[in-house]
């Protein structure tokens, strides 16, 4: 049996020279470890590679899931591909380099706290996490509109072929759950989305009109049903843990460089396994 962690991060965001200095230090305790990568590693083709290239030559399995940075069309990247098809080609990337993805099958970590699969998903948002007081997806964006509080996911993010984001999250979730249901009934998993899968840990934001861009009500049940040790997620830059039917909700971003630098040190790598004895729940 091996004798490594199941480490996992999010939202490295390597533009920021911090960032990438923060993510050329990263190093394993073990030849064993495996890195959880939660999404938002960059918006750009060119930093994405060579962020998952540094952390696949250095941990024994890295497992990818998109976040919706590495989803923008950014108008400087001359990797000018949109929606699924931009999707596919970092899928494609991380099979070059040895990275697990979504479309590809769950790996079963076998080490202390194992068995148990790891499964990153690719699930999007659908509005479904409304702001406050809206009964609709228009009144809510219109909300958020008059707020000035709106996602730059409505001009970067695009859903080709679907005809809006919600469709292309609604088929996501289809197909997500169609696979989790076929992972052995016997086996617990670690649940990996770049969103939690509930509201819950949204509800702590300093602008609540944000939450409707950070997940869908789709997902609610899904860390009891498909059995969660833990879930692992990232987006909201506010690394904590929750808990949530008794699931830890693991968030686990760096986040940008004027949230962090102001924080205790931290050691950016939380341990998703072997669980942790003392974790500090919220």
């Amino acid at each position: 049996m091996p004798d490594g962690h199941l480490l996992a991060i999010s939202d490295l965001h390597v533009v920021y020279d911090e960032n990438r200095a923060l993510v050329e230090r990263l190093r394993p305790s073990s030849s064993d470890d495996w890195l959880i990568v939660a999404g938002d590693v960059a918006e750009k083709f060119a930093d994405v590679e060579w962020a998952l290239r540094l952390l696949s030559d250095r941990f024994s399995r890295v497992i990818w899931a998109p976040g919706n940075h590495e989803l923008w069309t950014h108008p400087q990247d001359p990797c000018d591909l949109r929606g699924e098809k931009r999707y596919l080609r970092l899928v494609d990337l991380c099979r070059e380099l040895g990275v697990d993805t979504p479309e590809d099958p769950y790996p079963v970590w076998r080490g202390t706290g194992g068995p148990v699969t790891v499964a990153p998903l690719f699930v999007l948002y659908d509005y479904s996490f409304r702001a406050p007081g809206a009964t609709t997806t228009e009144e809510s964006l219109r909300l958020a509109h008059e707020a000035g509080v709106v996602c730059s996911d409505e001009y970067f993010l695009h859903p080709d072929p679907f005809p809006s984001r919600a469709a292309w999250c609604r088929s996501r979730a289809e197909e997500t759950e169609r696979r989790l249901a076929a992972v052995d009934p016997s086996m617990p998993t670690v649940l990996v989305n770049h969103y939690p899968l509930v509201r819950d840990p949204t509800r702590v934001l300093r602008y609540p009109e944000l939450a409707q861009w950070c997940g869908t009500d789709l997902t609610a049940d899904w860390h009891v049903r498909f059995r969660a040790a833990a879930m692992v997620y990232g987006h909201l830059h506010i690394p904590r843990v929750t808990r949530h039917d008794g699931v830890p909700f693991e968030e686990v971003s760096v986040g940008y460089p004027r949230e962090w630098r102001g924080r205790p040190p931290r050691e950016p790598l939380r341990r998703i396994l072997p669980a942790r004895t003392a974790a500090a729940v919220r």
